[in-house]
């Protein structure tokens, strides 16, 4: 059992020193070379690009991608930092990453357009009749304030006076600009949510 494992390994050792010189041998122009580092890591290629994109067209034009890469950069391997084998499924695990954040991206463009194309374009007449409306709204529910509530409110945010500036104004405590200010704006808050 030892034996065939040993002789196992040492025929992978030969087939990836064989495809480490082939692929040298494509760097310095070789197109029979490539056509031999081409048949041997066509099927790896396609394996590992089809369970990272799941899609058979996609994973067939990643692999001509990374295939077309393997021969325009095959310049760029280097034996001594690691096999062709590994140096090649780098270079396709790499490739597929990109396509999926690609499409991702492409769908998340997608999405938005289609969410802009939903949305009603910018009215002008209509926004000056809702806030008019509002405007109109804000003005009643300030009338049911008290006079106190009122005229507090009015020099508070109207005016935009501090409230200490206030409370001077109106001759009263600090404390009572407060309070008052508080009651207003809760009585407001509850006409303008709807509720009497």
């Amino acid at each position: 059992m030892q034996a065939a494992d040993d002789e196992g390994n040492a025929r992978q050792r030969t087939d990836d020193a064989d495809l480490d010189q082939l692929l040298l041998r494509t760097a310095a122009g070789d197109r029979e070379a490539f056509t031999g580092v081409y048949d041997r890591t066509a099927g790896p290629v396609l394996g590992l690009v089809h369970r990272i994109l799941r899609n058979p067209a996609q994973s067939e034009e990643v692999v001509q991608d990374v295939l077309l890469e393997v021969w325009r950069t095959s310049g760029n391997f280097r034996p001594d930092r690691g096999s062709a084998m590994t140096w090649i499924m780098t270079l396709a695990h790499h490739r597929a990453v990109d396509r999926v954040r690609s499409s991702q991206a492409e769908a998340d463009r997608e999405r938005r357009a289609a969410l802009l194309e939903c949305r009603t374009p910018f009215d002008p007449v209509a926004e000056q009749v809702e806030t008019h409306q509002d405007w109109h709204r804000v003005r009643q529910c300030i009338h049911r304030l008290t006079d106190l509530q009122r005229e507090t409110v009015a020099l508070a945010y109207y005016g935009g006076l501090t409230y200490k500036e206030v409370a001077h104004s109106l001759s009263v405590p600090l404390g009572t600009v407060k309070t008052r200010l508080r009651d207003g704006l809760l009585r407001l808050r509850a006409c303008l949510g709807g509720r009497t």
